[in-house]
C-alpha cells in the first residue's frame, strides 16, 4: 500500500473533513470513493473540457475566427475586420 502526502486549501481540507464526519469514514476512505466516483464518471462519457466550453454561450465577439490550425488566416481576418471601420 502506498502512502501519498497531498495538499489541500483550507476549504478542501474542511470539505474533506465534514464529509468524512458525515459519512461516518476515514480520510482515506473518503478519498477513495471521490477516485472511484471520478472513474465511473470519465467512463460514463462526461464531458471534455472542450466540449463544455463548446456549450458556453461566449456573447458577442466570443467566437474563432479560424480553428487553430489556421491561426494566421484568423489573425488576417482579425485585422482587415478591425481596420475596416
Amino acid at each position: 500500500m502506498a502512502v501519498k502526502t497531498v495538499r489541500l486549501d483550507e476549504d478542501s481540507e474542511r470539505m474533506l473533513m465534514g464529509l468524512a464526519r458525515e459519512m461516518g469514514l476515514s480520510v482515506s476512505a473518503v478519498l477513495k470513493q471521490g477516485l472511484l466516483a471520478l472513474r465511473e464518471q470519465r467512463r460514463a462519457g462526461a464531458p471534455r473540457a472542450y466540449e463544455i466550453y463548446r456549450e458556453l454561450e461566449l456573447g458577442p465577439g466570443g467566437e474563432a475566427l479560424a480553428p487553430s490550425t489556421e491561426t494566421r488566416r484568423g489573425v488576417e481576418e482579425a485585422l482587415r475586420r478591425r481596420h475596416r471601420r
